[in-house]
């Protein structure tokens, strides 16, 4: 069977630029990775953090967000620093010595999203990560079906939607 690749343009479309009431629909575990820092090579575990906001694109489905990030509650790590800012408070010790980070699916928070801009490319950034101030309404994860549970069918042209996984309408009873 012939594979065949096609010079092909994409309707994908950016989240919008600004602070962003969201939910998480999705923590991807993207496994082992190489990386370049600082001149130098290794490997590190990844994850990605997906939130969806309540605004939608042309086709009615809500825009999404995502965040990639190595899997380290290290002091100067970018996954602990967007934890603590989004729980609004530090780990524990006890937290530090392990951390379910799916037990942020379903919770809201507030996301600022920043454009940038690469080649002819746009692309929205996740700069940061925050507990969503109380009385502002969270908006509920519709329409996502997430990665782990997708069916080998779904081709990743963005038809990612189906049902949200929790509903934590009350702030208070964050599981994390």
């Amino acid at each position: 069977m012939a594979i065949v690749a096609k010079a092909s343009g994409s309707s994908f479309v950016p989240c919008p630029e600004g602070a962003h009431a969201a939910v998480c629909v999705d923590v991807v575990d993207l496994g082992m990775l190489k990386v370049s820092f600082g001149g130098k090579d290794k490997t590190q575990h990844k994850i990605r953090i997906v939130w969806q906001i309540a605004d939608v694109m042309p086709n009615n489905k809500p825009y999404v967000a995502q965040k990639r990030y190595t899997l380290s509650l290290h002091e100067k790590a970018a996954l602990r620093k967007d934890l603590e800012s989004w729980r609004g408070r530090a780990f524990t010790e006890a937290e530090l010595q392990g951390f379910d980070v799916e037990s942020v699916l379903a919770v809201p928070c507030l996301i600022n999203v920043m454009h940038q801009k690469r080649d002819s490319d746009t692309f929205a950034n996740v700069t940061a990560v925050m507990r969503l101030p109380k009385g502002m309404e969270a908006p509920k994860a519709r329409d996502y079906v997430r990665v782990c549970d997708r069916t080998p069918e779904a081709n990743g042209d963005g038809d990612s939607y189906g049902p949200p996984p929790n509903d934590f309408a009350d702030l208070d009873d964050v599981p994390f």
